[in-house]
């Protein structure tokens, strides 16, 4: 429906400007007025209809593009509920936000931007060539030469310099949205230990080499923007020569709708080299969307589940990225080809719904009852908080996480674990975002049987270091993970 819009607004724009030429040059001639009538309502007509098909188009195309927008991310969303585990769990909040964002918006643009005017031209064009092929084949010959280079040689330019930029830039892209959500989510802690500045100035860095990577494309891309003006004239050249070779043998209105049409015949070829554009990032969008379900497999290291003893402390150590994550998960049977389940993996960057203090904790056992929760919370360190809360455990949230600091939903993240009946337990990154030294002393009493966990429960620890002097060789078991590659 979008398409036949478009093509009558068009249309009506490419028969306007041939009644408009007809009527000027039949004027000319100083006919009775009566002749000129049908003319000019139909030149009034013409106008008329190519504002209201167009605005008909726009409403068919966006309200199409919507739809597919909301289908989009439904069907992204169930993949993610449905697909493996690790392809969400492996991934920063910030390249989720901007894989299903902008991604999204990418792909839904085709609509609009791409499909609906590479249709239009395709039909105007063939219209306005065979239009010319009546009047003079050797104008219409060059007319759709030149509609060729304006309507595919330059697009294809464009788009071959948008997939360039656009190699180049998703990586800075998505490094900038990661380095913002960071400094969203943890500006008070961030501040506090002096990285605030420095994670924002990231952000900003990769803004900037992110402009660059776009502005290298423009030369080449600027160079197709140029072509549909230099395509319009030479055609509109071929048919001065033409009617000039005609004027002897054809009426003089016949002349000018020759000379004129190519005019009109271009407006619908303005269009393409963006739509281009638009195509080649939509499909990188696409193979991102397609991707982002996925796992890793080729990237996650060859890792085996650990062999866990009743009552055993195993801390993990190693940096970002190097597969503790993984190793837990594995362990946790989580993976494809895990095995059996060995324990129950408690994700560092696990959600807290907006709803209660106390619903947030009984996901974890539906059965706890308050006096366990406060202790859990009490052993975890937010007693105090939870004493200054207005309505303590029956508190809603609002917002899940944004309701807490970085530190207070790893504590509350930690309680969790604690209420949970599981013999083996293993927390990925526990004491993140906390201070040194509350960090380290977590990291003891989590090691430390009988401390925060029973004895005869087993714990596993995964975390970027253990602290100096704080913890003794036979207090737990240590495994490094080296880093990848």
């Amino acid at each position: 429906m979008a398409v036949a819009f478009g093509a009558g607004s068009l249309g009506s724009a490419l028969a306007l400007a041939a009644v408009s030429a007809w009527l000027i040059t039949r004027a000319w001639e100083m006919p009775p007025v009566l002749h000129l009538t049908v003319a000019v309502v139909a030149v009034r007509a013409l106008g008329i209809a190519r504002g209201v098909l167009g605005y008909c188009e726009r409403l068919a195309s966006h309200d199409t593009a919507l739809r597919a927008a909301g289908t989009a991310r439904e069907q992204l969303f169930t993949r993610l509920t449905t697909g493996p585990v690790d392809a969400v769990m492996r991934r920063h909040s910030g390249e989720l936000v901007a894989r299903i964002g902008s991604n999204v918006d990418e792909l839904s643009d085709v609509i609009v931007r791409a499909v609906v005017p590479v249709c239009v031209a395709a039909v105007l064009g063939l219209a306005a060539v065979g239009v010319i092929a009546v009047i003079s084949p050797p104008a219409a010959a060059v007319l759709g030469l030149c509609l060729l280079i304006a309507g595919v040689l330059a697009p294809a330019v464009s788009a071959r310099a948008a997939s360039a930029a656009e190699a180049v830039a998703v990586e800075h892209h998505s490094r900038r949205d990661t380095a913002a959500m960071l400094a969203l989510e943890h500006a008070p802690e961030l501040r506090v230990s002096g990285r605030l500045s420095a994670v924002i100035a990231e952000a900003g860095a990769e803004q900037r080499e992110w402009g660059r990577a776009v502005d290298r494309a423009a030369a080449p891309a600027a160079v197709a923007g140029a072509a549909p003006t230099a395509a319009m004239g030479v055609s509109v050249l071929g048919a001065l020569i033409a009617g000039i070779a005609l004027s002897n043998t054809v009426a003089p209105t016949t002349v000018a709708i020759l000379m004129l049409l190519p005019l009109s015949a271009f407006e619908a070829t303005v269009a393409l080299p963006g739509a281009a554009v638009t195509l080649a990032r939509a499909r990188i969008a696409a193979c991102r969307l397609l991707t982002l379900s996925q796992s890793d497999d080729d990237r996650r290291p060859e890792v085996a589940p650990l062999d866990l003893a009743p009552g055993a402390r195993i801390a993990v150590v190693g940096p970002s990225g190097c597969g503790k994550t993984t190793l837990l998960m594995q362990t946790a049977g989580l993976l494809p080809g895990a095995g059996g389940p060995q324990g129950v993996f408690f994700a560092e960057d696990a959600h807290l719904f907006s709803t209660t203090v106390r619903d947030n904790l009984l996901v974890a056992r539906g059965d706890a009852t308050d006096d366990e929760l406060r202790r859990a919370l009490q052993r975890c360190g937010l007693g105090r908080w939870l004493d200054e809360l207005p309505e303590g455990l029956s508190t809603i949230l609002v917002g899940g996480a944004a309701a807490v600091s970085a530190g207070q939903r790893r504590r509350l993240l930690l309680a969790r674990a604690l209420v949970s009946t599981a013999t083996t337990v293993l927390l990925d990154e526990p004491t993140e975002h906390l201070d040194a030294s509350d960090a380290g002393q977590v990291l003891v009493d989590l090691l430390t049987p009988g401390a925060l966990f029973s004895a005869e429960r087993t714990v596993v620890v995964a975390t970027h270091h253990l602290p100096d002097g704080l913890l003794d060789e036979t207090v737990c078991t240590t495994v490094n993970v080296a880093p990848c590659g």
